[in-house]
């Protein structure tokens, strides 16, 4: 199988060159593009997946409900549903934008665009993707932050969204 090929984009996300997926994950000055997606309940849990053993980046973590490259000239919102389609079987969703953020690590950089939803399942996991998944309640995935059980992004993103910081929990000398 050919390795896929995705857009090199600079900060504001305009296409500045290619590369393959072993380049982009193999040299962190690519920066390529990635969609999250957080899937809440009604009920406000939110539903996090472990990413499989067999992933060569951060196996075995729990991870955002949804996560995924963007393909070679694929607009962010129609590979957000392609991935929401492919790792957890929903269709027909209308994800709602966040924000966008860069992420860097020892081996890759992605301008990840965040989405949020929300559905009460079922879902259709994606086997050689996701090894289990799950709703959380908020104060169980605090409980795992720092715990090695989450992927770092997912714990950077975590703070983006204000999960980490319940109302009411600053002190004063914060405010």
């Amino acid at each position: 199988m050919a390795d896929e090929v995705f857009d090199l984009v600079d900060a504001e996300g305009r296409v500045i060159g290619h590369a393959s997926r072993a380049q982009c994950h193999a040299d962190p000055s690519l920066l390529h593009q990635a969609v999250h997606l957080f899937v809440f309940h009604p009920d406000g849990r939110l539903f996090l997946q472990k990413r499989s053993m067999t992933k060569r980046i951060q196996p075995g973590r729990w991870d955002t409900s949804v996560g995924g490259h963007v393909g070679l000239g694929e607009p962010a919102h129609r590979a957000l549903l392609r991935e929401a389609r492919e790792e957890l079987g929903l269709q027909r969703i209308e994800p709602d934008f966040l924000h966008s953020y860069i992420w860097r690590s020892e081996v890759e950089s992605e301008l990840v665009r965040t989405y949020r939803c929300t559905h009460r399942g079922p879902f259709e996991l994606q086997s050689d993707e996701i090894d289990e998944g799950r709703f959380f309640t908020l104060p169980e995935v605090r409980a795992l932050v720092g715990t090695g059980q989450l992927t770092p992004n997912l714990e950077h993103e975590l703070g983006l969204l204000g999960i980490l910081d319940p109302p009411g929990a600053r002190t004063a000398a914060q405010r």
